[in-house]
């Protein structure tokens, strides 16, 4: 009997092992599908979110002015040098004095009927009293200034010695003229002022070129959409050394901002736009900014080429590819205030409480950066007051 007893104390004692472990299973896989009920549920309030509820929020210290301006085509530049092969091989085909001709005549024809405002060069270091005038050079650009187009025409006289049996020297050399201006384009019509109006209604009002044909066709000009087209690589050009300087200034600096915005990009040939992707770079001390373009990529490998000098502090919204400079430690990852709170503002509809609290510190944060603006503080004076009154809260 006392082994009869024993063994079923046993026999129940194993069962209750069994059914301990088959109890922590269960545990277990109930843990697991609760954790996978509540990520179920979080897609479905962001998806509720986007479809019924309030998708904008104000987001402090954001400049919205750094999204959409840019808008040129991503094989613009390609089209532009097919079309400059193309202007040149045809004019290999021709006489230059017939190409010149026909040009003179062309811009003729596009400059008529507005004003003209001569301006004469003379030449310099010279004694006039020397020389007789034999002639004379004209050379017309189009100019604009607001409301309207003119012409410029750049009168260059041409004088000869009044006595033929005074030799040609360096110092007093047959015949002498003004040299001509340096232009923008060379043997091109606009000059510096049409094209710098060009740039600035592509690229700070975002018009389009067919849009600004249109407007000078209302002043009086019927500029093609090929030329004004051909004008605008060689103007980018003129540019490049002032956005390499620009770059430089804002790398040199050792706290920068940077993100990507989408890019809406035409291909020539199925006519769609793609999304593509812009970054931008700005110096938050210098206040200045600038933009880069790399065929579209927003890859940890553009960020690298673009960021390679750089040593300081870089901030971000988190995105991947700035993952890359946690193996630098010549930089200094920092995260971004306004993306933290869009987070909190994204979880109001799972955990209101705990959301709501963050929401208010954030709050109090702003409040401070408020101050410190409207108090006109210094960055070493922003410094003490952060560590004030900002810290204990980032501590709390």
């Amino acid at each position: 009997q006392s082994e009869a007893l024993e063994l079923l104390i046993k026999s129940q004692a194993e069962q209750i092992r069994q059914l301990t472990e088959a109890n922590a299973k269960q545990a277990e896989q109930l843990t697991n599908l609760q954790q996978e009920v509540d990520k179920l549920l979080s897609q479905i309030a962001w998806f509720t979110r986007q479809f019924y509820g309030r998708k904008s929020e104000k987001l402090s210290g954001l400049d919205p002015n750094q999204l959409n301006l840019f808008e040129t085509p991503q094989d613009e530049r390609k089209r532009l040098e097919e079309i400059e092969a193309e202007r040149i091989a045809a004019e290999k085909k021709i006489e230059a004095s017939t190409a010149d001709r026909k040009k003179t005549r062309s811009n003729r024809k596009l400059l008529e009927g507005l004003p003209v405002i001569e301006v004469v060069i003379e030449p310099e270091d010279v004694d006039r009293d020397k020389y007789k005038r034999i002639g004379e050079e004209r050379t017309r650009t189009l100019e604009f200034e607001p409301g309207k187009l003119y012409v410029k025409e750049i009168v260059r006289p041409k004088y000869g010695l009044k006595d033929n049996l005074i030799p040609s020297t360096e110092e007093t050399p047959a015949v002498i003229i003004a040299p001509l201006p340096l232009l923008p384009i060379y043997k091109a019509l606009p000059g510096a002022s049409l094209l710098s109006e060009i740039m600035l209604q592509k690229y700070e009002y975002h018009l389009p070129f067919y849009r600004q044909i249109k407007q000078f066709h209302h002043l009086g000009v019927k500029i093609p959409a090929n030329t004004l087209s051909g004008w605008f690589k060689p103007t980018c050009e003129l540019l490049s050394p002032l956005y390499k300087a620009l770059k430089k200034e804002v790398l040199d600096t050792d706290y920068i901002q940077v993100d990507e915005t989408t890019l809406p990009v035409i291909n020539k040939d199925s006519h769609y736009a793609k999304k593509e992707y812009l970054w931008m770079v700005r110096s938050v001390m210098k206040k200045l900014v600038f933009f880069h373009y790399d065929e579209g990529s927003r890859s940890g490998e553009t960020a690298c080429s673009l960021l390679k000098s750089f040593e300081g502090y870089l901030q971000s919204d988190g995105y991947g590819a700035y993952n890359v400079f946690e193996r630098n430690d010549k930089v200094c990852l920092v995260a971004c205030m306004a993306h933290i709170r869009r987070r909190y503002e994204t979880a109001l509809d799972e955990n209101k409480t705990l959301a709501e609290y963050a929401l208010k510190q954030i709050q109090q944060l702003y409040r401070i950066e408020r101050m410190a603006d409207e108090q006109n503080l210094s960055f070493d004076e922003r410094r003490k007051k952060r560590n004030e009154l900002a810290g204990p809260i980032l501590l709390s």
